[in-house]
């Protein structure tokens, strides 16, 4: 029995069929791809009007509650001047002063931790990382609890940088510890000591030498919370988290081989301990600025990611940016139901995405021990 390439009449009808199959892969691959994009487009087209929603209700709702439509003219008045203004100008200052700035500092401190916590997740290939593991947020907390209690007037735009300045203390000893090898667990361990000295610090601090006021203010950090967002105390973190989504746009290819390995990264002439020590820097910025505007909010740059990772994907130019609308929904959201579940009072936010954050991360915990 002869073989199609010994019969000259059967090598055309080989390369026809040949032909038909590389083209019907290729449409399968474009079908795939375009079922991605609309994909994408879906989960960013109803994560932007859940932010919308969910801002709009985190205005009107509170101790004085507004109606959701005069909230929306109040707010898009002084951009449409054929919007008659019927309301009282006490209403418009609670928009404008008090939860306005509250809803666009839960967005820059969301996002900002959120995106934190997937570069994290991507470049030191532990899906339980986030800043908080690196040290950072730790010390960047203690640095402005020692600024409060020393009285030091940092003002709006100093303070956000000794929160800065104080994450990367703690990230240049966490990167001293891990030694020349920059090795992941080592990063992670060191990450734990340092936030636990800075921890630990920011206790006797407060303890020896602050005041009553100056411990409420110390307690705010630590507990975190959006009360004391004021318009004055946003620029520096909104610039932060714009470079911030620049550079993880930049890059994200680069994380992509990073989180399959340094033998990866290296084969393509990646030079893995520097990259990941810029990114760590990065996280620094990130992480330092949303504490110093809210101090430290918990598990939102652990459990969003993962959230962000089921709706997109692992590949970094989709779930970065994703993540960081995911976490401005999710910290806005919070901050509302912390508001509201214990009214008049109010419970701090950071205690709120505790409770819900650590029972979550115990199922993450069981379910990857599970996997293993």
């Amino acid at each position: 029995m002869s073989s199609p390439e010994s019969n000259p009449a059967a090598q055309p009808r080989e390369r026809e069929i040949e032909k038909d199959a590389g083209t019907t892969a290729n449409r399968g691959e474009a079908a795939q791809g375009g079922g991605a994009g609309k994909r994408l487009l879906l989960v960013y087209a109803a994560l932007l009007v859940a932010l919308v929603v969910v801002g709009g209700l985190a205005i009107s709702l509170g101790s004085v509650r507004l109606p959701l439509g005069q909230v929306w003219r109040i707010v898009l008045e002084p951009v449409l001047p054929w919007i008659e203004p019927d309301w009282r100008p006490a209403r418009a200052a609670i928009v404008f002063d008090s939860r306005m700035p509250r809803v666009v500092g839960g967005v820059l401190v969301g996002a900002a931790l959120a995106l934190s916590g997937a570069i994290a997740q991507l470049v030191t290939g532990n899906p339980l990382a986030d800043p908080y593991l690196l040290g950072v947020s730790e010390g960047a907390g203690f640095a402005v609890s020692l600024t409060i209690v020393l009285g030091i007037g940092a003002g709006a735009v100093g303070l956000p940088l000794v929160a800065f300045l104080g994450g990367l203390t703690a990230l240049l000893i966490v990167l001293a510890v891990s030694g020349r090898s920059g090795s992941v667990t080592t990063l992670v361990l060191g990450g734990l000591a340092v936030g636990q000295v800075a921890f630990a610090m920011t206790s006797f601090v407060l303890h020896a030498f602050g005041t009553g006021d100056q411990a409420k203010q110390v307690m705010f950090w630590i507990s975190g919370g959006l009360g004391a967002v004021r318009w004055e105390s946003l620029p520096v973190p909104a610039a932060v988290l714009a470079l911030g989504l620049i550079a993880a746009a930049a890059s994200g290819r680069w994380m992509n081989v990073l989180h399959s390995g340094d033998d990866a990264a290296a084969a393509l002439g990646i030079n893995a301990r520097v990259f990941r020590t810029c990114c760590l820097i990065a996280i620094s910025l990130l992480a330092g600025t949303a504490v110093s505007v809210a101090g430290g909010i918990v598990f939102v740059g652990l459990l969003v990611p993962h959230a962000a990772t089921f709706l997109v994907g692992s590949e970094a130019h989709r779930l970065l940016p994703v993540s960081a609308l995911l976490g401005a929904v999710f910290l806005v959201l919070a901050d509302l139901v912390a508001r509201l579940v214990v009214a008049p009072s109010e419970l701090p936010v950071g205690v709120l995405t505790a409770l819900v954050g650590g029972p979550v991360f115990l199922v993450m915990l069981r379910r990857r021990r599970r996997i293993a």
